[in-house]
C-alpha cells in the first residue's frame, strides 16, 4: 500500500511525511509514503494526501499550476474512489469557493464556502492558534474512532461552512462553533494540524490510513 503526499509547493511536508511513516509504522501497516508533484504517482497511489498552508487563493493556484495534477486528482479520488485527506488549507480546497482577499474557485467536492471565522467573543484573538478539544457525535466517522478528549493543534483565520450540515464532521468552539473535520464518501478532511497534534494526530492518521470507505 502507498499513500502520496502531495507537493504543490504548499504545506508541512516533510512533517506530514515523518507523521504518516511513523503512524503507518506504529500500526504495523507497511505502506510506503511518498512525497510528490507527479500527477502520475497521484494515480498509482492507494490513498492521497493533500496538506496546505498559507492563503486559500495562493494554494488553489499552486495546485492548478502543476501540470496534469488536477485530472490525476479526480480519477484518483472520484473515478477510482482512493480514500483522500486535506490538511488544513487541503482541506479548505474541497470547498465550493474561498472568500479569503477576495474569491477564489476550490475543487468542488464538498459543496460550501470558506470564510472568516467570526468569533462572539471579540477578545478572542484571530488567528485562531493553539490547543483545542474537538466536539463530535460519536461514531459519527472512522477518522474519529477511539479519540476521547481529543485536543489538537490549529493555526487558522477562516473556516469552511459546509452547505450540507451532514458534511461537518466536527467544531471546536472558539466564540462559537468552528469547523474541524469535514467528509463525503471517501474524502475527509482536518483543519487542525495532525501531523502538529501529537498522540491524538498519529491516531488520526492511522485511522485514516486503516480507513476503508
Amino acid at each position: 500500500m502507498s499513500v502520496v503526499i502531495i507537493d504543490y509547493g504548499s504545506g508541512n511536508l516533510r512533517s506530514a511525511e515523518k507523521s504518516f511513516e511513523r503512524a503507518a509504522r506504529e500500526a504495523g501497516l507497511g505502506l510506503d509514503v511518498l512525497v510528490s508533484n507527479n500527477p502520475d504517482d497521484v494515480r498509482n497511489a492507494d490513498r492521497v494526501v493533500l496538506p496546505g498552508v498559507g492563503a486559500f487563493g495562493d494554494c488553489a493556484q499552486g495546485l492548478r499550476k502543476l501540470d496534469g495534477m488536477l485530472d490525476a486528482l479526480n480519477e484518483a479520488v472520484h473515478q477510482q474512489g482512493k480514500p483522500f485527506m486535506g490538511i488544513c488549507v487541503g482541506m479548505q480546497l474541497m470547498a465550493t469557493r474561498g472568500l479569503e482577499h477576495g474569491t477564489y474557485d476550490g475543487l468542488g467536492w464538498i459543496d460550501g464556502e470558506v470564510v472568516a471565522i467570526e468569533p462572539d467573543d471579540q477578545s478572542l484573538k484571530i488567528p485562531h492558534m493553539g490547543w483545542n478539544e474537538l466536539s463530535f457525535e460519536d461514531n459519527c466517522h472512522p477518522l474519529l474512532a477511539d479519540l476521547p478528549h481529543a485536543n489538537v493543534y490549529f493555526v487558522h483565520s477562516y473556516q469552511f461552512k459546509t452547505a450540507n450540515p451532514a458534511h461537518q464532521l466536527a467544531t471546536v468552539g472558539y466564540g462559537g462553533d468552528v469547523t474541524a473535520v469535514v467528509g463525503k464518501d471517501n474524502m475527509v478532511g482536518t483543519q487542525f494540524h495532525p501531523e502538529k497534534s501529537q498522540a491524538i494526530g498519529l491516531k488520526v492518521i492511522t485511522n485514516f490510513l486503516k480507513w476503508k470507505p
